[in-house]
């Protein structure tokens, strides 16, 4: 059946675990370098991988035996780690967003491309029974049109569970940056991409404090909006809108409804792999749970890198790096309207990404 797919990893920090947990037990995958600033923890990490090795970030870029770099740097790190891996023939499949700004995004797409490498890039969420029952229900025709959409993401900020919560709020951070992927990338897969964008924003708060950890009570700058709100108009006339905030004790809202003409869906937290979708179907008295009928069930972080590695060139990526610039440029559009007051229509397009046939975990898993 092949050799695994060879993966080095860039980045130990708090992410690592959840794709350490998926990617460590895969028979398609092999983690055979980890890096990460702190030799120490490169250490310790590659103890517990059988044949991994603790490596610099320079050798695992350029010099160890590598097929697909698995970027988990912080934001503001992944266009250069990315353009690295990408200059020495390595796939890249990196945390979100893709990049911090647009143009360094469409680079990094436009120099795989010409370098025969391939790029994929989270939220994978989306590629759980959670998102992906809700999208067979709307593809189904089970509220009949689409009409509009509505996400929500409201939390007081992560400085209160983060130990180094410092770049969450410089660039490539705040609400909308930093989950702003997961609500979108969804909305992308349950109503298409998206054609122009409207938004408004706002920065209170010049300072967070710390919440936890060694760092507990240390002040920190904020130099990104913290509070955004968009409009944005999909290719196919649907309206969608979404909040995104670090600004707010809690909300009542679902964190996405789709309103069709002949019922609504409740779709869970993309941010999660699983949760309940519900209907209130037009004349009915009440709402009902709808049985997972599509997605990767049991998944966990990394199942969209498994995704690309074992599309085997045959498909198109679930979690691909069209995907992620489009996102990308949804985004950084968002900030651009609220911040010059005007709709701005987007450069970019995709295809909605192909469905996941419900899938056992013990099928994904061992698949190769």
């Amino acid at each position: 059946m092949g050799d695994p797919h060879r993966v080095g990893i860039v980045g130990l920090g708090f992410i690592s675990r959840a794709y350490l947990d998926t990617l460590g037990s895969h028979p398609a995958v092999r983690v055979t370098a980890v890096a990460d600033l702190d030799p120490a923890r490169s250490a310790a990490v590659a103890a517990e991988l059988p044949g991994a090795e603790a490596v610099s970030v320079e050798r695992l870029l350029g010099g160890v035996d590598v097929d697909t770099v698995l970027n988990l740097t912080v934001p503001a790190a992944h266009a250069e780690i990315a353009f690295r891996a990408i200059d020495a023939g390595k796939n890249v499949y990196g945390e979100k967003p893709l990049a911090v700004t647009f143009p360094d995004g469409r680079a990094i797409i436009d120099r795989a491309a010409a370098a025969g490498v391939l790029v994929g890039c989270a939220p994978d969420t989306v590629l759980g029974t959670g998102t992906q029952t809700a999208r067979a229900a709307v593809d189904s025709g089970l509220i009949g049109l689409p009409l509009s959409a509505s996400a929500v993401m409201v939390t007081p900020g992560h400085e209160r569970w983060h130990p180094n919560p410092d770049f969450y709020y410089t660039a490539g951070g705040g609400p909308l940056l930093d989950m702003g992927p997961y609500y979108i990338t969804a909305l992308i897969h349950l109503l298409g991409p998206v054609r122009t964008v409207l938004g408004a924003a706002s920065r209170l708060r010049a300072e967070r404090v710390i919440g936890s950890g060694a760092r507990m009570g240390h002040r920190i700058p904020v130099e990104v909006d913290s509070h955004v709100s968009g409009v944005f108009e999909h290719a196919n006339g649907a309206l969608s809108t979404i909040t995104t905030s670090f600004d707010g004790v809690a909300t009542t809202a679902a964190p996405i409804e789709v309103h069709g003409e002949l019922g609504t869906l409740a779709v869970p937290d993309p941010n999660h792999f699983d949760g309940e979708t519900r209907l209130f179907p037009l004349g009915g008295t009440g709402w009902r749970t709808l049985p997972p009928s599509a997605g990767y069930t049991g998944a966990g972080r990394g199942i969209g890198l498994i995704d690309l590695v074992t599309a085997g060139g045959q498909r198109a990526p679930r979690a691909g790096g069209e995907l992620a610039l489009h996102v990308l440029e949804t985004m950084t559009a968002l900030l651009r309207a609220a911040d010059e007051g005007r709709r701005i229509e987007l450069t970019t397009t995709v295809e909605r990404p192909l469905p996941v046939p419900l899938t056992a975990v013990d099928e994904w898993s061992l698949s190769r």
